[in-house]
C-alpha cells in the first residue's frame, strides 16, 4: 500500500511520501538508542513540563489538526475535533501521574534478611509502536504518553493512509521541547516492520490491528524475546434485556455502532436482545440507525462518514451480501450510494446464522446485526460464542443480571447500561483473540517498564538466598 493521504470522501489522492531508504531507517533507529541513554536520566519533573506542553499545543491547534485527520481517514470532524482533546487530556493525565505509578514500592526487608528491600520501575528503551488509522492521533497518543513519561524513546510506524497525522505526532513532540530521538515517525512499508523489531536497539513493541497482524508481530518478538502488548480488534457484543430503558438503550446502540463511522475495535457489533424485548428494541434501534445523517464529513451535521479506504468498504460489502444470499433480512442501509467516495450507510441484519462470514467476523463498518436470546444463560454463551474477547456491553437494571455478566463475560472490558469507551483513568484491553497487555491507566505506563526487584544488605545482614 503506497503511503499516502487519499481523502475518503472524495476518492481523490492528495499527497504521496516516499519510505525511509535503509540508510534513513538505519539513521533513525541509531538516533532511537542515543537519545535514550541520555533520555532515561531526566526527571519525571521534566517531561511532565513537555508532555504538558505537547496537550496545550493541540488544544491550541485542535481545528487544524481535525480536519488533517477528517481529509486522510474521513471521520466526522466533530469527532476529530473531540479526538484532539482527548489526546491533550492524556498528555496531562500521564504528565500529572507518571510518577507516582512508577514510585519505587517498599518491601519487607527484615523477612528477606535486608537491611532495604523495594521494587522500582525503570524504562525499557525505544519501543515500537505499529498503529491503525481508524484512530490516528488516539490510537499512538496512548502508547506514547505514558511510555515518554516513563523515560523510553518512541518509533512510530502508522497506517500508511495516515501519513500526515503520523508526521505531525513526531513534530509535536519536537515543538513541544522534547530532546530530538525521543519520539520518531518511520515512514515504511508493513514489509519493512520485521527488519525494525529484530534490529537489536528495539526492545519491545506494541500494535493495534488486525488478528493476522497481531500474530505475526507476536511470532517475531517472541522469537527475539522482546515484550509485547497487542490490541487486535473484537465483536463486541451488546446485550439488552427486559428490564433495560429501551429507548435510552436503543439510542446508545446506534452510537456504539455508529462511532468512528463503524471503525473501531470496541464499536458494539452483535446486539443480543431478549425475545420479550426483542420488538421494540429492533423498531427503536432502525429507527435510531436510519435516522443518522451520512455526509461530507467536514460538514458539521454530519453524523456518519464515508469508510477510510475503498478495500475497507469492499470488505463490509463482501459480509452483508454473503449473509443476505444465505438468509439474513436488512432491516435497514445494506446498498452503497451513488456518489463519489467511499461511503456505506448504517445497516441493520437480522436472521444471521453461523454458516455466515458475519456470524464470526468482525465487521469494520456500520452494520449491526441483531440476534434473539429467550434468557441470561443463552446471551451469556451467545456473547462468548466468538474468538474475540476485547468490549462488551449490558443493558439491565437487575442487580443479580449485573453480577452474573460482570463475572461470566469473557472480555477484557464490560460497559452496564453506557456506552463502552476508553479512559485514560482505566485499564484497556482485551483476552482471546483480541489480544494481551493493557493500555492506559497505571497498567498501560508499567507495561514498557522493567520491574526491578533491589535488595540492600548491611553489615551484619544475612545473604540473600541462593535457591531460587
Amino acid at each position: 500500500m503506497a503511503i499516502s493521504t487519499t481523502n475518503p470522501a472524495t476518492g481523490e489522492t492528495l499527497r504521496t511520501f516516499d519510505e525511509l531508504s535503509d540508510t534513513e531507517l538505519d539513521a533513525k533507529l541509531a538516533a532511537a538508542a542515543e537519545t535514550f541513554r541520555s533520555y532515561r536520566r531526566t526527571s519525571f519533573a521534566e517531561r511532565a513540563r513537555w508532555m504538558i506542553r505537547a496537550g496545550e499545543i493541540l488544544d491550541e491547534r485542535t481545528d487544524e489538526v481535525a480536519r488533517m485527520m477528517t481529509t486522510e481517514m474521513g471521520k466526522p470532524l466533530a469527532a476529530a475535533k473531540a479526538e484532539v482533546s482527548k489526546c491533550a487530556k492524556v498528555c496531562r493525565y500521564y504528565a500529572e501521574h507518571a510518577e507516582s505509578y512508577l514510585a519505587e514500592r517498599p518491601a519487607d526487608a527484615e523477612a528477606v534478611g535486608a537491611t532495604r528491600a523495594f521494587t522500582r520501575w525503570d524504562p525499557l528503551g525505544p519501543v515500537l509502536a505499529i498503529m491503525p488509522w481508524n484512530f490516528p492521533l488516539w490510537q499512538a497518543m496512548r502508547f506514547a504518553a505514558p511510555a515518554l513519561m516513563a523515560g523510553n524513546v518512541g518509533l512510530l510506524k502508522h497506517a500508511s493512509n495516515v501519513p500526515q497525522t503520523a508526521l505531525f505526532m513526531q513534530d509535536l513532540f519536537a515543538e513541544a521541547g522534547f530532546p530530538e530521538g525521543a519520539f520518531q515517525t518511520l515512514l515504511i512499508s508493513s514489509k519493512t516492520v520485521e527488519r525494525v523489531l529484530r534490529d537489536g536497539r528495539v526492545v519491545a513493541a506494541t500494535l493495534t490491528g488486525s488478528g493476522p497482524a497481531g500474530r505475526s508481530v507476536g511470532s517475531i518478538a517472541g522469537d527475539e524475546l522482546k515484550h509485547t502488548v497487542l490490541e487486535l480488534g473484537g465483536s463486541d457484543p451488546f446485550i439488552v434485556l427486559p428490564s433495560a430503558d429501551l429507548e435510552r438503550a436503543a439510542k446508545v446502540a446506534a452510537e456504539a455502532r455508529l462511532l468512528n463511522n463503524g471503525q473501531s475495535c470496541i464499536n458494539a457489533k452483535r446486539f443480543i436482545v431478549h425475545r420479550d424485548v426483542l420488538d421494540r428494541f429492533t423498531e427503536l434501534f432502525v429507527a435510531e440507525m436510519s435516522g443518522r445523517k451520512v455526509g461530507d464529513p467536514m460538514d458539521p451535521d454530519t453524523q456518519v462518514g464515508p469508510l477510510a479506504t475503498e478495500q475497507g468498504r469492499a470488505d463490509v460489502e463482501e459480509l452483508v451480501k454473503d449473509a443476505v444470499d444465505k438468509g439474513a433480512t436488512v432491516l435497514c442501509g445494506g446498498q452503497r450510494p451513488d456518489r463519489p467516495g467511499w461511503y456505506y450507510p448504517p445497516t441493520v441484519l437480522s436472521g444471521v446464522t453461523t454458516d455466515m462470514r458475519l456470524y464470526l467476523e468482525e465487521v469494520f463498518g456500520p452494520v449491526a446485526a441483531i440476534y434473539s436470546v429467550a434468557d441470561v444463560e443463552q446471551a451469556i454463551a451467545l456473547a462468548n460464542g466468538t474468538e474475540f474477547g476485547l468490549g462488551s456491553n449490558v443493558w439491565t437494571t437487575d442487580e443479580q443480571d449485573v453480577e452474573r455478566f460482570v463475572t461470566e463475560l469473557e472480555a477484557g472490558m464490560v460497559f452496564v447500561n453506557g456506552n463502552t469507551t476508553s479512559y485514560p483513568e482505566l485499564p484497556f484491553g482485551g483476552i482471546k483473540g483480541s489480544g494481551y497487555g493493557r493500555e492506559l491507566s497505571d497498567r498501560g505506563i508499567q507495561e514498557f517498564c522493567n520491574l526491578k526487584t533491589v535488595w540492600v544488605g548491611g553489615v551484619g545482614a544475612a545473604s540473600a538466598p541462593d535457591t531460587e
